[in-house]
């Protein structure tokens, strides 16, 4: 974990080493601090314990060794901030970064809570541990190699033999129990990150807790999960109980043994009172920071496990990877060609088994058929977001696995199905197709997508939130914001995912428009359950449990009375029938 965070760090060494050197003068003035109240009080014993007798130089240094430590443990933290800091922004913007790059399968089958979690603590965890393993670890190790070698100088083998012993018996009882108690702080993490990921699905899904009346039910799975939580956390504070007693019971020993040796020196007169005195805050001065250890110790075991989770994130290898060649078209539309194109979301549940049909430049092409025959899934692979199985597709001549997909997707616009919105305003939603765009080029966007009417009756206009996901939007207004999105984007290559799907028959008729308009001068894949609104494409494919069964124009696969022209009775059935002008069934042929 160290190796891997020193790329983060290294753009400030000098920071890094000034930090380092105030640390060791700020221990060095703390190590000398028992040494100066020895003489103080044998100074103090000598002359009968007259304040005014002990020398002044003393008393001075001994007050300026102490705003010393204080002053350079604090200008260490404040050089050194920068660098702790730096390393948390770039570590987390690396791990978002990646998980950018990794493929929609991915975060289809990724629960985003227990993910936002796992980054959370991950970052919390290069803090800690840069903060306690270089402010804490390094100077309490610095602080009982100073204090083992003046016992050892000063005061003899026993002192420094006992301290040693001390330190070691302690750090080892420390290392094996928490290397014990380690399960405990997983599982409750694990359980932790399970029960923040069901609570932010639920919310996330409100609407949907809401239709269903699942209130109670949504609240007692939170609850199972929290209770199992709690369990956990009752393991893992039994645990701690036994580590910290057993840690109190070497300090408690080690102190009184030594204690006992000074106090027979001092009684013998091998040793001065000052000696005794010297001793006394040495051992409280070494133990203090050393029980603080066994803390820290502890939560650096875990934060090198959230760390560990955070950068296993970048481990992950992304499915669909980037080609080196990059393609700019230029606004002119390309040729896109799907040649024998294979494809499954895995081994078990293939969903196209050799598509082949052709958009030519500028061309409008229409995708058709039941549900599950594979529509959508041709839009996914156009934008790149899976790359097939076996066969390929091309735009302008180029294999789309050869190209970088940044450079692809800023060729293509999609509106999709399923319209999923930021949380802010209308105008940053649209924004974001192109975040560049001026103002007067967001409002050219809003009114082909037929929006300006609607924003006008709403008090902010544009600056209106639309709430998480766009939940305070309508099907179809969400479609209209994606619309305008794509138009703002201004893309050769246009992939139209039932876009008018959640349109009312007069929003419909306006918004096809605005799309035919759109589609001109551009290579179109329209994906389409509603055969009205693709009639006027230069061509129509009819796929049936992912295969091409029919490909035409439309009065083409009207008189070859085939799937096509079957399902095009059947929906014309349904709107007479919807508006009331065919109220009896007909009969199938």
């Amino acid at each position: 974990m160290l190796r891997s965070l020193w790329p983060y760090m290294r753009e400030f060494p000098g920071r890094i080493a000034l930090a380092l050197a105030l640390l060791v003068a700020a221990k060095l003035a703390a190590t000398a601090l028992p040494m100066v109240l020895k003489h103080a009080v044998d100074a103090l014993d000598a002359k009968g314990g007259s304040v005014a007798t002990v020398p002044l130089g003393l008393l001075i240094g001994y007050g300026a060794l102490r705003l010393v430590n204080v002053l350079f443990g604090e200008l260490r933290d404040v050089v050194f901030g920068r660098v702790g800091e730096r390393a948390m922004r770039r570590a987390a913007l690396s791990v978002f970064r990646h998980l950018h790059r990794l493929d929609l399968d991915y975060h289809l089958s990724r629960r985003t809570g227990g993910l936002s979690r796992d980054i959370e603590r991950g970052v919390a965890g290069i803090s800690f541990l840069l903060r306690f393993m270089l402010f804490n670890i390094l100077p309490t190790l610095l602080e009982i190699a100073l204090v083992a070698g003046i016992l050892l100088f000063n005061y003899g083998v026993a002192f420094a033999l006992i301290t040693a012993a001390a330190v070691v018996l302690y750090i080892a009882f420390s290392v094996v129990t928490t290397e014990w108690r380690t399960r405990f702080v997983r599982e409750a993490n694990r359980l932790d990150s399970r029960a923040n990921t069901r609570a932010i699905d639920s919310l996330l899904n409100y609407e949907t807790v809401k239709l269903f009346g699942n209130e109670r039910f949504e609240a007692d799975e939170y609850d199972r999960s929290l209770a199992q939580w709690e369990t956990a956390q009752q393991r893992n504070r039994m645990s701690l109980a036994t580590l910290n007693s057993g840690q109190a019971l070497i300090v408690a020993g080690s102190l009184t043994w030594m204690m006992v040796m000074a106090a027979r020196g001092t009684a013998a007169g091998d040793m001065t009172l000052g000696d005794f005195v010297a001793i006394n805050a040495y051992l409280i001065q070494l133990f203090i920071p050393l029980n603080f250890l066994g803390f820290v110790y502890r939560e650096i075991r875990r934060a090198l496990a959230d760390m560990q989770r955070m950068f296993k994130l970048l481990e992950v290898r992304p499915k669909v990877v980037d080609g080196a060649a990059t393609i700019e078209l230029r606004h002119q539309a390309p040729e896109v060609r799907f040649e024998d194109v294979r494809f499954g979301y895995g081994p078990q549940r293939e969903v196209l088994h050799g598509v082949s049909f052709t958009i030519p430049a500028g061309h409008k092409v229409a995708v058709v058929g039941a549900s599950g025959a594979g529509k959508s899934t041709l839009a996914r692979l156009l934008f790149r977001f899976y790359d097939p199985d076996a066969g390929r597709i091309t735009i302008a001549g180029r294999d789309l696995r050869e190209l970088r997909q940044d450079s692809l997707r800023t060729q293509v616009g999609v509106v999709p199905q399923d319209t999923v919105l930021f949380n802010d305003t209308l105008a940053y939603n649209i924004g974001y197709g192109r975040p560049d765009a001026t103002a007067d080029e967001i409002r050219q966007a809003i009114r082909l997508a037929h929006l300006d009417g609607f924003i006008a009756q709403l008090p902010e206009g544009d600056q209106t939130r639309v709430g998480e996901r766009g939940l305070k939007l309508s099907g179809g207004e969400k479609q209209r914001v994606a619309i305008a999105r794509a138009l703002l984007k201004d893309p050769p290559v246009m992939i139209f995912d039932e876009a008018t799907s959640s349109l009312d028959s007069v929003s419909e008729r306006a918004i096809l428009d605005a799309l035919r308009e759109v589609a001109e001068h551009r290579t179109t894949l329209v994906i389409a359950h509603r055969l009205s609104t693709i009639v006027d494409a230069d061509r129509i494919v009819v796929l049936e449990q992912g295969r091409v069964i029919e490909q035409g124009t439309h009065a083409e696969l009207l008189d070859s009375g085939g799937a096509y022209a079957r399902l095009w009775q059947m929906q014309q059935r349904e709107h007479r029938r919807a508006e009331g002008a065919d109220p009896v069934p007909a009969i199938a042929d």
